[in-house]
């Protein structure tokens, strides 16, 4: 390249092969554009910014050594990936991050070559990666498979599950651990960094290789003193001793915002044919902006924001979260119940728990990002006759699937799972959205199901849960803000498997079951427009349902609509299991399901997502109007609904 130094170099790159005719030089100023891009291109879309920002230099780094896409890269979590995106064809998109019709928060297979595997879900990247390599040498092919994994995507034990199984195989594969929060040890600087390159290059290698050989030749317990000898002493100087006993060739920990540390390492392991490496890179999160450096997040998560202040522009709440509501009613029963904890899988701000533990910091568990454990750890809390709320997204309770149910369901132990972001998320897209979890859970023998239609709902079954002795129990509800509803001092204890009617009506039932119920009664208003009248009922409980609600529904009106902020196999269909027993379908009944269509649904606005599920209140108005024949108004109705 001749450009010279001030010429920016993001407004020259085609592509990120253009990277490998950079200069060292000209990559220290590339990636100052990147930081600077990334930062601006945030503060219009808001998303991730802190972990980004951590990993600019090593990912201009990554791009320059290997030779991307054939050298598969793997960002883990995906969130770490916005620098990658922009160095990547995709920096003229880069102002969509998490829009409708925008690019994806993280990486994704669809969205581009350079993108090989997608990970919103955090500790799968060594997993994948170890696959890939494999499968280079199954189909004969050279190519070199990466996978970084940081941002305490390391806490989970199916890292190490794979780290054990690659080390076993001694496959050839390389494992960058991004340590963002000098979590596991600091770089010591310029002998660490001597060492780093040491210890990577042929010349070392070369020599350990021949020193095995040599060794090997000795008597066993002769042969054994020096292998200990030798991972004694580069473990002294070097740490890694865990990684080196998984089988992984540890180097680092090494400087992750310096390329002269960087590039030579990462060239002498990509030239080398061990097997498994591991590289410690340590960086700071929010690295090269002022306020989430400063920031106790890092800027981890963010809307749009002022770039010269950092200030954020969140939209005026009208009503306290769900999200806040659960915590704070989960205090209120911790002070008269000394025997309730709670326990968070590294999510303690995300479910409101982290003002939980302000108040009870002996009875708040942060387990770190490991699901399955979080769940078998409340099982044996549970055991010991304490209450345990275990607090875990939807999308991600789906990873402890085996330990609710071997653990908690079959041993049906009291343990009380609140699960928040039930339902569309909106710009974290289809890997983060709450769909499966009625469907999965309601399968499960002992398994108690609830789902609160506003803030005063999750306050009754918040104060449900806790008093509920029997068995698992399970509350949902959704992120963003709640109705605005009046909320009880406290939560009273609801009765297990019953519902309630909010509207009485005549021709048409609407059952809800979650926070669909402001739609439905929205709904029932337009169908009297046309003379129709509607009663609306609040399911409150999936498992076990209201059969006398659903049965005294069923047969007082023509048509029954169920609704709800979930996929096939949920509600809905518990609700037409019990009336096909009934023989109601017989009686001439007309049943119409709603639900989260069996898609995948990518991200935009959850407004603009629930309309195009059909989960709005003119599509439920609409669902009605057909039951009864009547196409024409109920095309009317929906005409400039925006449905896709």
């Amino acid at each position: 390249m001749t450009e010279k130094p001030d010429t920016p170099l993001l407004d020259t790159l085609v592509s990120a092969s253009d990277l490998r005719e950079f200069s060292r030089k000209q990559l220290r100023q590339l990636a100052d554009e990147v930081r600077a891009e990334v930062i601006d291109a945030v503060s219009v879309t808001g998303g991730h910014l802190g972990a980004g920002l951590g990993v600019v230099e090593l990912t201009v780094a990554l791009h320059h050594i290997f030779d991307t896409p054939h050298d598969r890269l793997i960002w883990d979590v995906g969130h770490q990936c916005y620098p990658h995106k922009v160095l990547t064809g995709r920096r003229d998109r880069i102002r969509t991050l998490r829009q409708k019709g925008g690019l994806s928060g993280f990486t994704r297979r669809a969205e581009s070559e350079y993108d090989p595997f997608g990970t919103a879900h955090s500790s799968t990247s060594i997993s994948a990666g170890l696959g890939m390599a494999v499968a280079a040498d199954v189909k004969g092919e050279a190519r070199n498979v990466v996978a970084v994994i940081g941002d305490g995507a390391m806490s989970a034990g199916m890292a190490y599950e794979a780290m054990n199984n690659a080390g076993a195989m001694d496959a050839r594969l390389i494992v960058i651990l991004n340590d963002n929060d000098m979590s596991i040890a600091p770089p010591t600087g310029a002998m660490s960094a001597y060492l780093a390159r040491l210890v990577s290059g042929k010349t070392y290698l070369s020599l350990r290789e021949t020193a095995k050989q040599l060794t090997a030749k000795l008597p066993k317990f002769l042969h054994e003193k020096a292998r200990l000898t030798e991972e004694y002493a580069r473990g002294f100087w070097t740490g890694g001793t865990m990684f080196e006993e998984l089988g992984f060739y540890y180097v680092g920990p090494i400087d992750g915002h310096n390329l002269d540390h960087l590039l030579p390492v990462l060239s002498n392991v990509r030239d080398t044919t061990h097997g498994p490496i591991l590289i410690h890179v340590v960086t700071q999160k929010g690295k090269g902006y002022g306020p989430a450096e400063s920031s106790a997040d890092k800027y981890h998560g963010v809307s749009r924001f002022n770039v010269v202040t950092g200030a954020q522009t969140k939209p005026t709440a009208n009503a306290p979260s769900y999200t806040a509501i659960f915590a704070d009613t989960l205090i209120d029963e911790a002070h008269s119940d000394e025997r309730i904890v709670a326990v968070t899988a590294a999510m303690p701000d995300g479910t409101g728990l982290n003002r939980f533990g302000e108040i009870f910091p002996d009875r708040l568990f942060d387990v770190g990002i490991a699901e399955q454990h979080a769940v078998t750890f409340s099982a044996g809390l549970a055991a010991e006759g304490l209450k345990p709320f275990v607090a875990i997204y939807s999308t991600f309770l789906q990873r402890a699937y085996d330990q609710v149910v071997h653990d908690v369901a079959i041993q049906n132990l009291p343990v009380r799972f609140a699960i928040d972001r039930a339902g569309y998320v909106g710009a974290d897209g289809p890997t983060h959205a709450g769909a499966f979890d009625t469907a999965y859970l309601g399968t499960v023998p002992n398994m108690v199901l609830m789902a609160a239609a506003d803030e005063a709902e999750l306050r009754h079954m918040v104060a449900t849960s806790a008093a509920y002795d029997l068995g698992p129990i399970a509350l949902r509800y959704p992120r963003g803000e709640g109705t605005g509803v009046n909320l009880p001092e406290r939560g009273e204890v609801l009765a297990i498997g019953k519902g309630r009617i909010v509207r009485q009506g005549t021709a048409i039932a609407i059952l809800s079951y979650g926070t669909r119920l402001t739609e439905a009664i929205a709904a029932a208003e337009m169908l009297a427009t046309f003379g129709l009248s509607a009663t609306v009922a609040d399911a409150r409980f999936a498992k076990p349902i209201d059969t006398d609600l659903v049965n005294q529904l069923a047969a007082h009106h023509e048509v029954l609509i169920t609704l709800e902020e979930g996929t096939v196999g949920g509600f809905g269909a518990f609700v037409a299991m019990h009336l096909a027993h009934e023989g109601a379908f017989d009686a001439g009944l007309k049943f119409r399901p709603l639900f989260m269509p069996d898609i995948h649904m990518e991200h935009a606005s959850q407004t603009d997502m629930y309309r195009a599920a059909k989960l709005d209140a003119k599509s439920i108005a609409a669902t009605a109007l057909l039951a009864l024949g009547d196409p024409k108004r109920a095309a009317n109705l929906t005409s400039d609904n925006l449905i896709g």
